[in-house]
């Protein structure tokens, strides 16, 4: 204690007012503060404890060999969270909400909530047939021997053979596409197909497809009235279906100013029996459709009502509209729109109410084995003044359009072959070449602009009522299988009026005097499930 005092003293002259820290003082313990004991005893007390001859006495935490007597009690309170359901009951609601979710007009809401896995459960349970490939002596028992896999080649020579087979049978196969002609009735045969017709197919464009879809809680699937089923993607469709059920998609019938108003009309009903459809003018000073397009967005929007916003996508083919139908809701120009594919490079959030906004989306274009290179240019896909050879494409233009249509359009009439009809609208038009020679190029991008954008009258309609004279002049053809006879009449190009006198239709003309009544059936409200 000597030492203390000493130490006292000294801080007491000096007038220092801290407290010595190595002092030992009573009641303090010195060495180990509260902190530095629970650290030892943490250390101390993981390890295992022996008496003098060796023996465990004590084991360490969390290495005790002794089983516990402990079992679950016999009690319900231990499964009142667990739910049993009944086949009679599983199968009823199997059925009922089975309905419900095929039904486009029935959302379903929380679906986090109900046991979705029960109705895409698959039922069928495959049976492993051992013994139908191996015998029972050789599958089980003491005789039992693994099957030997079977080998498509026994050598490593054979399967350098079986190789350079298969490419030779790709390198074939090759040869007769590039070769093949894509125009049965012309003379024309590329050597290889253009580039250009991969338009919307570059992994680009489904970035940005899928980059929509995944921002996106209701999407506008915009189709061509004049071919709605060409125009339609499918991928897509499977797409939501398989990976977002949860997401909707909404069918807008665009351009139906360009096709006869029974024939919008017939499209709409075929089309909203598998999802709610509209039909739609896109303009911004003159449109139709766009109050029923608005209703029910905001219907979604109210079913949504739990999220601060609802993102609303448009997507579809190149020239289809997308960009045209923003406008048209906005009322102004909010989107750069022009009468030619691939406008819209990128996505772009377009603000239309303060909850709803919308999500321009680049045209796509699905790969189609079916799809031919004239299909593809007609459809709007590519640009006519990037394709090589477009007098090759005329023949299925004349076939798909009525000579009196394309007569009083051009002024020309009197014509056999496709060759014969650009010679006559070249010398007309004076576009000629040296030596007096018609520029059937020149006429060719000229036609094929006119049909694509709505000044030669065409379309296609359902069961194979379309525009061609040789469809038209049938007396059998028939919308739908419901459709009855009034509407078989209406669906017909050229309509009867009162006085019994031919009204022909007329295109565009036509179309804005009377506007197709096929609003009524669309804007159904979606029931809350």
């Amino acid at each position: 204690m000597g030492t203390f005092k000493k130490e006292k003293s000294r801080l007491g002259r000096e007038g220092s007012e801290k407290k010595p820290g190595n002092l030992r003082v009573k009641g303090e313990n010195f060495y180990r503060n509260a902190k530095d004991v629970a650290k030892v005893n943490m250390f101390r007390g993981g390890k295992a404890k022996y008496n003098a001859q060796g023996e465990l006495v004590r084991a360490a935490d969390f290495q005790s060999k002794e089983v516990p007597k402990a079992r679950v009690q016999p009690d319900r309170r231990w499964f009142n969270n667990t739910r049993v359901i009944a086949q009679p009951t599983l199968t009823q609601f199997r059925e009922a909400m089975g309905q419900k979710a095929n039904d486009p007009y029935q959302v379903l809401l929380r679906r986090n909530k109900l046991p979705m896995s029960l109705l895409e459960e698959n039922s069928h349970i495959p049976k492993v047939r051992v013994l139908e490939s191996e015998p029972f002596d050789s599958t089980f028992g003491p005789r039992a021997q693994r099957k030997r896999p079977k080998l498509a080649v026994d050598s490593l020579s054979d399967l350098a053979n079986a190789s350079n087979e298969r490419q030779n049978a790709y390198e074939e196969k090759e040869e007769e596409r590039i070769l093949s002609n894509p125009e049965p009735d012309s003379d024309v045969t590329t050597a290889a197909r253009d580039a250009i017709f991969n338009k919307g197919q570059s992994k680009r464009i489904w970035n940005e497809l899928y980059k929509v879809i995944d921002s996106s809680d209701v999407l506008l699937q915009v189709l061509d009235a004049r071919d709605p089923m060409g125009t339609r993607c499918r991928s897509v469709e499977r797409y939501l279906k398989k990976e977002a059920p949860h997401k909707h998609m909404v069918l807008v019938l665009n351009k139906i100013d360009l096709v006869p108003t029974s024939v919008a009309a017939a499209w709409t009903k075929i089309l909203a029996k598998e999802y709610p459809t509209i039909a739609f003018h896109a303009s911004i000073n003159n449109s139709f459709g766009k109050g029923s397009l608005i209703q029910i967005l905001r219907q979604y929007a109210s079913l949504h009502s739990d999220k601060k916003q609802v993102s609303v996508g448009l997507v579809g083919y190149p020239n289809a509209g997308k960009s045209s139908i923003i406008n048209t809701l906005r009322k102004k120009k909010v989107c750069n729109v022009a009468p030619i594919p691939g406008e819209t490079k990128v996505w772009q959030y377009v603000t239309l109410m303060k909850r709803i906004f919308l999500i321009d989306c680049p045209g796509i274009v699905p790969p189609s084995s079916t799809d031919s290179d004239a299909d593809l240019l007609l459809k709007g896909v590519v640009r006519v003044e990037n394709v090589s050879n477009p007098e090759a494409y005329i023949p299925t233009v004349l076939t798909r359009c009525k000579n009196k249509h394309l007569e009083r359009t051009y002024e020309i009439s009197g014509w056999n072959d496709s060759t014969e009809f650009l010679c006559m609208l070249a010398k007309k038009s004076g576009r000629l070449l040296k030596g007096g020679e018609a520029d059937e190029a020149s006429i060719a991008k000229m036609v094929l602009n006119d049909f694509m954008r709505g000044k030669i009258p065409w379309f296609v309609g359902p069961k194979g009522l379309s525009s061609s004279e040789e469809d038209t002049n049938k007396k059998g053809n028939t919308l739908t299988e419901e459709t009855n006879e009034e509407e078989v009449e209406e669906g017909s190009q050229e309509q009867t009026n009162d006085d019994g006198e031919e009204e022909e239709w007329n295109g565009i003309e036509e179309s804005k005097d009377a506007p197709p009544a096929g609003e009524k059936t669309v804007a159904e409200s979606a029931s809350d499930e």
